[in-house]
């Protein structure tokens, strides 16, 4: 079999386009990413993904998607179940910890029920980010709390339950991104905390939570390990920490590159996240002519990555119908913070 690009692309509309269908069979992304402009309705996302499981030849490309909950979410309501931000199941926790875990479940449940009834393979969620006093508003109420112990228990409670639902979770954004006052997306933060404070808050969840098959890195410096390159792009923060400190041996994706915080043209970013240590490009924009100098650029996943990958796509099918989460069940749970 023939391995794919390092690459995961996002679309431009609702349906794929033929130009959009012969770039995919000549240059094979490893997976797909959505967004809002991709999703309309629900049998016409089934559609879609469905086709985009197709367009690969001899490969299942893995489609991934942002749906947090709250105001990171592509897939909304009406259409498609409303769950709140992550703060608010860690606001629960904190006044009552066996009711925040069993509202993350029912949370990471519902979106569950919708990403499967759509055939997506992937949620780019939990965020474990520790939150922080000035953090940038870019994480703000997608974070779940202030103490990184609490952030653990309730990102394995929504890991459990995102698998129990057969939808693959993604850790995000290693090795922390609760400290960074600027949006990355506008802008590269820079994080000075010594390595002792990271060590003792920021990292623990996601040491916690790393027997997971993916994660995404955080396009932020952290001065105390690589002063010169952001954690995406340094081969010190992939190996030392996300590799070794934090100890995470699942596929590892950059943030989306076309955000601000990198410099130098698309293909530089692409392969200074490739040539940094992460196994996938993350490229969220859309516009074809980007996606192909990309994929004529990034070169093939290697023969581990490509096993982790095959075997993403061929995850048991484990659901039990009868435990369906209802959006009732989570709303008994939060109005004991009103």
């Amino acid at each position: 079999m023939q391995a794919p690009k390092a690459l995961i692309v996002g679309l431009k509309g609702t349906a794929l386009s033929e130009a959009e269908r012969q770039l995919f069979i000549r240059h094979r992304p490893a997976g797909f990413i959505l967004f809002r402009r991709n999703c309309d309705d629900p049998a016409q996302l089934a559609g879609l993904v469905s086709e985009l499981h197709r367009a690969v030849p001899h490969w299942h490309p893995l489609i991934f998607v942002d749906q947090e909950g709250g105001r990171v979410a592509r897939l909304r309501p009406p259409r498609w179940c409303e769950v709140p931000p992550l703060k608010a199941i860690g606001d629960l926790a904190t006044i009552d910890l066996e009711a925040g875990l069993e509202a993350a479940s029912v949370h990471a449940g519902l979106i569950a029920n919708d990403l499967r009834d759509a055939g997506i393979d992937v949620v780019c969620a939990p965020v474990l980010d520790v939150a922080t006093e000035r953090m940038t508003d870019a994480i703000g109420d997608r974070a779940f709390a202030r103490n990184p112990l609490l952030v653990a228990r309730l990102g394995q409670a929504t890991i459990d339950a995102f698998e129990r639902g057969n939808v693959l979770p993604v850790i995000k954004h290693l090795p922390g991104h609760g400290r960074a006052v600027v949006d990355s997306h506008a802008k590269l933060p820079r994080v000075t905390a010594s390595l002792g404070e990271l060590e003792a808050s920021d990292f623990i969840p996601f040491i916690a939570c790393r027997n997971v098959p993916f994660a995404i890195t955080a396009h932020i410096v952290y001065e105390a390990i690589d002063p010169d390159y952001p954690a995406s792009q340094s081969r010190l923060v992939i190996e030392d920490v996300i590799r070794g400190a934090i100890g995470f041996e699942g596929i590892i994706l950059s943030d989306d590159i076309s955000m601000q915080a990198l410099s130098g043209s698309l293909v530089e970013r692409a392969r200074g996240v490739l040539d940094a240590g992460c196994d996938l490009a993350v490229h969220c924009t859309g516009r074809i002519e980007e996606a192909e100098a990309l994929l004529q650029a990034v070169p093939d996943v290697d023969e581990k990555v490509c096993a982790g990958l095959l075997e993403a796509a061929r995850q048991p099918r484990r659901l039990d119908l009868a435990a369906r989460p209802r959006a009732e069940d989570l709303e008994r749970f939060l109005k004991r913070l009103t």
